[in-house]
């Protein structure tokens, strides 16, 4: 590959859509390739366009909050459709040179034992390009309970993070289901929120200790199990038990995550627990602060390292990983340049 390779200008892909988004690559090397289009690998992207450096963001199309109406607590933009966020996200990186496909990666692998020797990144609508760096931005898919309309609601009137959706359903009836060992936690904070809670034991049933604790912050606790949550999509009305019907206008539930490293076998990133109040609570890809990962030349940003992670802070991720990236990129250069030197 180039021994430096930068783009000083915008380069203008294949976008018919209108979105920021193109059908194929229009190089097939680049300093970066970005796997996911989220927050956290545009921002990064943006920061490696703003560096001179040459990137491609591959995106599956498929962000975790899609289902969200509105994206919150990101200074500037509170309440932007998460979608739109990703549009004029797309628009910054392109405005740098930086370019965004429409794809899958199926196949990824390191070229050869030297790490400036790079990648190899095969996507699935055919064709492969090569890249210096690797940014691993995939994000986290959701486990929810089985209980039918859990899923059809997800996102709308089934919610998770009461920084993200508490205050749109402040003071209303909500439903906590009790899913996992940290829901009497997510009680505690949810309660925060409204003064009519109920805690539907679930597959969580309380401690003498925790049930206390929430019956005394007024939370309302019900023995049973979940059959059903009811009403139309967009118009979520309670929760069916085998003793009755809980009205709600909103369903809480914590749901396990699992890290989305699909296609990603060939690079040898290895998940571990994510743990949460000593609670099993799904899988994640470790990263040190910096973004690098075990695997050299490999960086994770967002939800994929960090499930607690929100959209600005995915978003400051992909700031700080870049920063850190490109200097792994200008030190490979420098120490190229004083072998050469040295040799004659």
């Amino acid at each position: 590959m180039d021994d430096l390779t930068t783009t000083s200008g915008p380069i203008e892909p294949a976008d018919p859509t209108g979105d920021g988004v193109a059908t194929a690559a229009t190089r097939t090397e680049y300093d970066v390739v970005v796997v996911g289009g989220g927050a956290g690998g545009l921002s990064a992207a943006l920061t490696l366009g703003r560096a001179l450096r040459s990137v491609l963001v591959v995106d599956g199309g498929e962000p975790r909050n899609a289902p969200a109406a509105h994206a919150h607590n990101y200074l500037t933009r509170d309440g932007v459709p998460p979608l739109e966020l990703l549009r004029l996200g797309r628009a910054d990186v392109a405005r740098y040179g930086g370019e965004v496909v429409r794809d899958d990666v199926v196949e990824a692998h390191r070229v050869g034992a030297d790490l400036a020797d790079g990648f190899v990144v095969r996507l699935a609508r055919g064709g492969e390009v090569r890249a210096r760096r690797v940014v691993v931005a995939t994000g986290l898919r959701d486990v929810l309970p089985d209980v039918p309309g859990l899923a059809e609601h997800w996102g709308t009137g089934v919610l998770h993070c009461p920084y993200c959706h508490g205050h749109e359903v402040r003071g209303q009836r909500i439903v906590l289901l009790g899913a996992v060992p940290a829901s009497a936690h997510q009680a505690l904070m949810w309660s925060q929120w409204t003064d009519h809670l109920t805690y539907l034991e679930h597959d969580a049933p309380l401690d003498a200790a925790q049930r206390e604790q929430l019956e005394a912050v007024g939370v309302t606790v019900v023995a049973g199990r979940a059959l059903e949550v009811t009403g139309a999509p967009g118009t979520l009305t309670g929760i069916r038990t085998g003793s009755g019907h809980l009205e709600a206008t909103a369903v809480v539930v914590g749901a396990r995550v699992e890290a989305r490293l699909g296609g990603l076998d060939g690079l040898g990133l290895e998940v571990v627990p994510f743990v949460m109040m000593g609670a099993d609570m799904g899988s994640y890809l470790p990263a040190e602060p910096t973004g690098a990962t075990d695997v050299a030349g490999v960086w994770a940003v967002g939800n994929v390292t960090d499930p607690a992670a929100q959209v600005v802070s995915a978003a400051a991720a992909g700031v700080r990983t870049a920063g850190m990236l490109n200097m792994s990129l200008i030190v490979e250069h420098a120490d190229a340049a004083v072998a050469r030197r040295r040799a004659g």
